[in-house]
């Protein structure tokens, strides 16, 4: 897996996302996969960057990222020593209401959930870790079952 730690703050949401696509640029991925996924980059960081630590207090978020396997799917792993928080354990937002009757939140994880071939959750060592896997398609030749480092 590549890593790169990014401050914790919404302005680092491009530098996230083109550490990202610089990941997965030699696949070839879909136009619909890579949207997917940079929603899903978008939420999860956006999320860290605002909630993860207390105000005030100034936070990290490592972005690490692998393409590999077969099928080839591409692991996105977010990590940050922020307060505990499984936004998997939270119950999905109920999109058969109005945004009236609907409570704020939780949309954007569901479409996480929804986007994702895979979505887990875990709290080691003082850290949130929150893994997303995508099938992204075929390998260029050469390359297949490959993790880029």
């Amino acid at each position: 897996m590549v890593e790169r730690i990014f401050p914790a703050e919404p302005e680092q949401l491009e530098p996230v996302q083109r550490f990202v696509e610089e990941q997965i640029e030699r696949y070839d991925c879909s136009a619909r996969v890579r949207f997917q996924l940079d929603v899903a980059v978008e939420e999860i960081f956006i999320n860290i960057a605002k909630y993860a630590y207390r105000p005030g207090q100034a936070g990290q978020a490592a972005v690490r990222c692998c393409v590999g396997g077969d099928p080839l799917q591409v692991t996105i792993q977010f990590q940050d020593q922020g307060v505990p928080f499984n936004p998997l354990a939270k119950e999905d937002a109920d999109i058969t209401l109005t945004a009236q009757e609907r409570q704020i939140g939780g949309l954007g994880i569901l479409m996480v959930k929804k986007s994702m071939d895979a979505v887990r959750y875990s709290y080691e060592d003082g850290k949130n870790i929150l893994t997303i896997q995508k099938n992204i398609g075929a390998a260029p030749a050469g390359a297949a079952g490959e993790d880029k480092k």
